[in-house]
């Protein structure tokens, strides 16, 4: 993996000097109004706690110069901090940027900052937990333990012990860590049972959590695992980690948009593909067929009397090219079905039932009842499915009748069923073949699931089944 040494290099120097800073804490015994309280200071930083043993008064009398020099010494330390602080985010940003162009690949910019992350804070591990598209739930996504990352993609994914599941859990569920970081013992009782053990096994004394908020949203969460720190390290791990955790939002954030923008290309690409291709065979194929229909038509009115053998061969010629005239149409029809244009769901369902009828003698019902709204582009998907189930059963089913249905399930999801009462689909068969998989297809991308029933000699019926938020498409095959 590539890195940005420059960058690190100088994000190291910024962490080294915050450390000497911090490093010589000063006592300093004061005297105000008659209170008196020890104040531990860190020379430059100013980052250790304060220990009072009265109530600090409101206002510093200036005529007392211990008194000033106190206030002095805060201030300074105070702006100390700001600066540090200041160059540790300038410098992370710095690395980011420095990221996006030599690791354009989200994952490589995401490892680089966890190791980052581990190597400067001298830490135990660092992980990246996602949340999913539908703000549903989280889950692990990349770690950096003992010297190496792990991903999905890694061989050894699967072995990483790491308590995934309730940790993920815990992040998903623990309202406070949504917007701000927090900050836990290893052995802290809010942590799952499982995590605790997990920290006690590896030594980790302290788990350091940072949201990945962009825009009011939580994208994730980068957690940091360290050994046992004192006050001043542990202020600047948290500001390290939440000037990383700010820049890893926004890069991914970027990263989805830019692959949404990807997916969409592609989608456009197919779509204007198909367009080409339903121009061509309208064009060329449909076109020639019509054109050889009507020629052979004219010769069967203007020749009387043909020999029975040629008059055999011209009919068979005029119904071969009758039946691919029908068959180029509706590859046409397939290939852009009608929806999208002001016409909805039933409209479509009733003009594909009347395409469907002048190339047979089938009985095509067709039941609509009240439909769901439905998002961009799933109209389109569902005519293409409902169009290649009655195709296929207008040419295969031998049926004696074909049914399709539309309705509503539980006022949001939708229920598309095409039925015949033919012969059914062979087991091996009804799965495969290219109708198949394009309707499989075509569900996939509207995340619906697709059910072929089907049995020798007792008809087929295809159902789709539709949500908003469903599940992943899955094929399944009952008999």
């Amino acid at each position: 993996m590539r890195t940005a040494n420059r960058e690190i290099d100088l994000l190291a120097k910024v962490l080294h000097n915050w450390r000497l800073h911090s490093s010589a804490p000063t006592t300093v015994r004061c005297r105000l109004q008659g209170a008196t309280w020890n104040h531990e200071l860190t020379s430059h930083s100013g980052c250790e706690a304060e220990h009072w043993t009265h109530q600090q008064p409101e206002e510093a009398t200036s005529g007392d110069p211990e008194v000033l020099r106190t206030a002095l010494i805060r201030e300074s330390a105070e702006r100390g901090r700001a600066e540090c602080i200041a160059k540790i985010q300038t410098d992370v940003v710095q690395l980011a940027l420095d990221l996006l162009v030599r690791e354009p690949d989200i994952e490589g910019f995401f490892g680089v900052f966890a190791k980052t992350l581990v190597e400067e804070s001298e830490s135990h591990g660092c992980s990246v937990w996602l949340i999913d598209e539908d703000d549903r739930r989280c889950d692990l996504w990349m770690a950096y333990l003992s010297d190496r990352l792990y991903t999905p993609k890694s061989a050894d994914w699967n072995t990483l012990a790491v308590p995934r599941e309730s940790m993920a859990d815990h992040l998903f569920n623990f309202a406070q860590g949504w917007r701000q970081s927090v900050e836990y013992r290893g052995d802290d009782p809010r942590l799952p049972e499982q995590v605790r053990e997990f920290n006690r096994l590896a030594g980790v004394d302290v788990v350091v959590v940072a949201p990945l908020v962009l825009g009011g949203r939580n994208l994730g969460w980068v957690a940091l695992s360290t050994y046992s720190i004192p006050g001043c390290d542990g202020q600047w791990r948290v500001v390290l980690l939440e000037a990383i955790a700010r820049q890893a939002a926004l890069a991914l954030h970027h990263s989805r948009l830019a692959e949404l923008n990807r997916v969409e290309e592609r989608r456009k690409a197919i779509l204007e593909e198909r367009n080409r291709l339903a121009r061509d065979i309208h064009d060329n194929l449909a076109q020639g067929f019509a054109a050889i229909l009507m020629q052979l038509q004219a010769a069967q009115r203007e020749v009387r009397n043909l020999p029975v053998t040629v008059a055999s061969s011209i009919e068979t010629a005029v119904a071969l090219a009758r039946t691919h005239l029908t068959e180029a149409r509706r590859s046409v029809g397939t290939l852009r079905p009608n929806v999208g244009n002001g016409e909805d769901i039933g409209t479509a369902l009733k003009r594909l039932a009347d395409m469907g009828q002048r190339t047979t003698s089938l009985p095509i019902d067709v039941i609509v009842d009240e439909l769901p709204r439905f998002g961009d582009g799933v109209e389109r998907e569902i005519i293409g499915i409902a169009q290649e189930a009655l195709t296929n059963a207008v040419r295969h089913s031998r049926a004696r009748r074909i049914t399709i249905r539309a309705s509503t399930v539980q006022s949001v999801g939708f229920r598309l069923s095409v039925a015949d009462d033919g012969r059914g689909i062979a087991r091996e068969r009804s799965t495969s073949g290219f109708g198949m998989t394009s309707m499989q297809e075509r569900a996939e991308r509207i995340g619906a699931s697709l059910t072929i029933v089907t049995a020798p000699r007792n008809g087929t019926e295809v159902v789709l089944a539709w949500e908003p938020t469903s599940l992943p498409t899955q094929v399944h095959v009952a008999s």
